[in-house]
């Protein structure tokens, strides 16, 4: 069976032509922040989010005033929720371990998980402040070792986010500053005057953010490409009911009008019910204004003959969250291979990964989960490489390997490292690299 479209998003074409004009705006913006710094940040968060500082750096009086305004419930909430990223992101820190090997006779191979030095981690938070992301991104730095971590967040309704600093604080940030869009992750990257530049930088955003992060890899280092919320929902009769089913859609579409929403199903009656139930909950939502619009634009829903041609579908579309709630959700965590995060069955869900259980929710989308997975503490871990020789023996034996082998390749700098250690150590008499015979000094 050829899948069945009851809805398809956005054409290909289209998409293409606002990623060119985000791509084009992007670039711009990070050439003027390189060439004016202070002042083309000043400018464009003036120009964008109405909001203007001597300092975009909080003050610690200001983040002790953001973390006392939370209510005791709050904080707890807060702090519940850091618990659950601290203890998963320690779990995955201690399977990594260093290893030193002997792997013949007097050669010694190593590795060590090295802490990037400096990370900067992007709060997104223009239209929801998703203090989440603090947790996510901070606490899975420091965990990994990280020294220096700074946070950038965009005001919200014209003031310092304050559930956003308290959580930045409370994860342990360095230094937090109140910046958003391209000027905070351009600043982060590029450094200015007044902020010094890190080494990698992480969090989720809007198209432009991901766009500014792509176009500095390789000046810094990057998560991921983490843009517009994705969701895909793996559903059958089974697993699921149609007001669930449209509920978990509409739960993460109103991240903005740009947010995928996909329903793929084995059942046509169970598709068509649902997008009924999608109608009805638009009339109610409080966000439907954003999420009518993510769902007009991008929403599809798919109807395939079984499970086989799910995974398929599935693994084709590489979606950041899969939300599987079937007969056997099982199945699909052993079949599918191109997904940011699973969640498994109708008692989890995105939201619960987004905000609290503890997995991180900076994820792939645009089909990078075909080659990434999400931000996790391995992230901000550098895993370097060591050798030792210890023996003679060792030292000759190999460099008679890699001397014929250089021979092969016409590198005769390289094969004179090899042979040079092969006369010292091994007492052999070979040539220099390209001659015949070794010269009597040589032998000598």
């Amino acid at each position: 069976m050829v899948a069945k479209y009851l809805k398809r998003g956005l054409a290909a074409e289209a998409k293409a032509n606002t990623d060119r004009k985000v791509r084009d705006i992007v670039e711009a913006a990070l050439a003027d922040i390189e060439a004016r710094g202070d002042v083309a940040v000043r400018e464009m968060s003036n120009r964008f989010d109405g909001w203007d500082r001597d300092d975009y750096r909080l003050s610690q009086s200001e983040i002790d005033a953001c973390v006392d305004s939370l209510t005791a419930q709050e904080r707890k909430d807060i702090e519940f929720a850091q618990a659950q990223v601290y203890n998963f992101a320690k779990i995955q820190r201690d399977s990594m371990k260093d290893v030193e090997v002997e792997t013949m006779p007097g050669v010694v191979l190593g590795h060590r998980h090295l802490p990037i030095q400096n990370a900067g981690c992007y709060v997104p938070g223009g239209k929801y402040p998703l203090l989440a992301s603090a947790h996510m991104s901070v606490i899975t730095a420091k965990v990994a070792g990280v020294p220096r971590v700074i946070t950038c967040a965009p005001p919200f309704r014209g003031t310092p986010a304050r559930a956003i600093v308290a959580a930045q604080a409370l994860a342990g940030a360095d230094a937090i500053y109140a910046l958003g869009g391209i000027q905070a992750i351009g600043a982060m990257a590029l450094g200015t005057e007044s902020i010094e530049p890190v080494d990698i930088l992480v969090g989720p955003g809007n198209a432009f953010v991901a766009e500014a992060k792509r176009q500095l890899y390789g000046r810094v280092g990057i998560d991921l490409f983490a843009g517009p919320t994705e969701t895909l929902i793996i559903a059958d009769t089974v697993g699921c009911d149609p007001e669930m089913a449209a509920t978990d859609i509409l739960g993460q579409v109103e991240h903005g009008p740009d947010s995928p929403g996909v329903l793929l199903t084995n059942s046509e009656t169970f598709a068509r019910e649902t997008m009924v139930e999608i109608e009805r909950l638009l009339q109610i939502l409080p966000t439907a204004d954003y999420a009518r619009k993510a769902w007009d634009t991008f929403g599809e829903v798919i109807v395939a003959e079984g499970y086989d041609e799910m995974v398929a579908i599935a693994d084709e579309i590489a979606s950041e969250h899969v939300q599987v709630m079937t007969a056997d959700p099982d199945y699909f965590l052993k079949h599918m291979t191109n997904y940011g995060a699973l969640f498994l069955g109708q008692r989890t869900n995105v939201s619960f990964g987004d905000k609290v259980i503890g997995t991180n929710h900076t994820l792939p989308t645009k089909k990078a989960a075909r080659y990434t997975g999400g931000l996790w503490v391995g992230k901000f871990l550098k895993t370097c490489t060591y050798q030792k020789v210890l023996t003679d023996q060792a030292s000759a034996l190999v460099g008679e390997y890699c001397s014929r082998l250089c021979a092969l390749e016409g590198f005769a700098g390289h094969g004179e490292q090899a042979n040079i250690r092969v006369r010292r150590f091994g007492g052999r008499n070979v040539p220099y690299a390209g001659q015949a015979e070794p010269s009597a000094q040589t032998a000598a």
